[in-house]
């Protein structure tokens, strides 16, 4: 009875020092996906015109976001994180372990991501197939067996492609970016050799590093989570193409251009409609523990998921954020009106 008495108290004092840790700070800190970055920010700003103090936000990448966010409870850990792809199993698991046990999951949208290039380029249409071929590290040779990747030019994989060396920016593997677009571009890129489909079947985690693994010979370059960064880089560079969100792309219309992938070119009306297949939705993840301790919080998340933000004519969808169906939609208002938790 005396060890149970002990552990409440501690639990308790526990639970008090964390809100009491929290109240030290009175503005809002979010961290996470570039992808997300700029729409949190627009949120954060159109926030802070009404609140005492705009909330912070930092561009860290998916997987840096959620290891800061998961780190545990009070002041010094962030209230939010942007993700560009669903939290996985083992940062939940993080989460719980460190007492994050409450967990607010926000869809926000969706976004298309692109295969880019200076508009002082000419137009490319790209396959997956094509894609997986100049960017894996390891390829099916003539016989079906893998063998280092030997393309130099875009010509080498197929000669409707132009006489430009192989070289693409793209983001680290901390970012939701990097593991949405090996999902939903390499994977199935993979998947249209016979050989390869035969070794998903029979390992699968052998597959799996066919078609994650991105060749090291300066082909595949990661160029961090600065996606401004890399559309002046491929401003500069005709030659070069960049991984990144439909968002950067709209804004930057003047410099780059998108390259169809399988026929469709990325756009607003065809990432909404589905018809751009490498398309995945976006998230921003609230520590349910902060509300009511961070001043702001519940406020600031109301902000986000109000008409006046993702609705139709909203001024999130004005910048490039391909807004939830109505009814999705407001299934995630109710969630974060309720403070409905996370469960895996």
């Amino acid at each position: 009875m005396l060890k149970r008495t002990l552990l409440t108290a501690t639990v308790a004092l526990a639970a008090i020092a964390a809100a009491s840790a929290a109240q030290a700070r009175d503005q809002i800190r979010i961290v996470g996906s570039s992808t997300v970055y700029p729409f949190t920010t627009a949120v954060a700003e159109q926030f802070g015109k009404s609140a005492a103090k705009t909330p912070v936000v930092e561009s860290t990448g998916t997987g840096g976001g959620m290891k800061l966010f998961c780190a545990g409870v009070g002041a010094e850990h962030p209230d939010l994180s942007n993700a560009s792809r669903a939290i996985k199993k083992s940062e939940f698991e993080m989460c719980q372990k460190n007492g994050v046990t409450d967990i607010i999951e926000i869809k926000v949208g969706f976004d298309g991501i692109t295969f880019s290039h200076s508009k002082r380029a000419s137009d490319v249409a790209l396959t997956k197939k094509q894609i997986f071929l100049a960017l894996a590290k390891e390829v099916p040779g003539a016989d079906g067996k893998l063998v280092a990747n030997p393309y130099k030019m875009w010509s080498d994989i197929d000669a409707s492609l132009p006489a430009r060396k192989i070289e693409v920016l793209g983001p680290p593997p901390t970012s939701g970016t990097r593991d949405a677009f090996v999902e939903l571009v390499m994977e199935p890129g993979a998947e249209e050799f016979e050989s390869l489909k035969m070794l998903a079947r029979d390992d699968k985690n052998a597959f799996k590093k066919v078609f994650g693994t991105m060749r090291e010979d300066g082909a595949f370059v990661e160029a961090g989570e600065n996606d401004n960064l890399i559309v002046q880089k491929l401003e500069a560079n005709p030659d070069a193409f960049g991984i990144f969100g439909y968002s950067f792309l709209e804004e930057n219309q003047d410099k780059i251009k998108g390259a169809s992938v399988d026929g469709v070119a990325p756009s607003f009306e065809a990432i909404a409609s589905g018809e751009y297949k490498v398309s995945r939705p976006l998230f921003i993840y609230a520590k349910k523990q902060h509300i009511g301790v961070i001043p702001g919080l519940q406020e600031f998340m109301d902000e986000y998921v109000s008409d006046n933000a993702m609705g139709e004519d909203g001024y999130l969808p004005a910048k490039g954020l391909i807004p939830l169906p109505e009814d999705e939609l407001s299934k995630v208002r109710a969630a974060v009106k309720n403070g409905t938790g996370l469960s895996m």
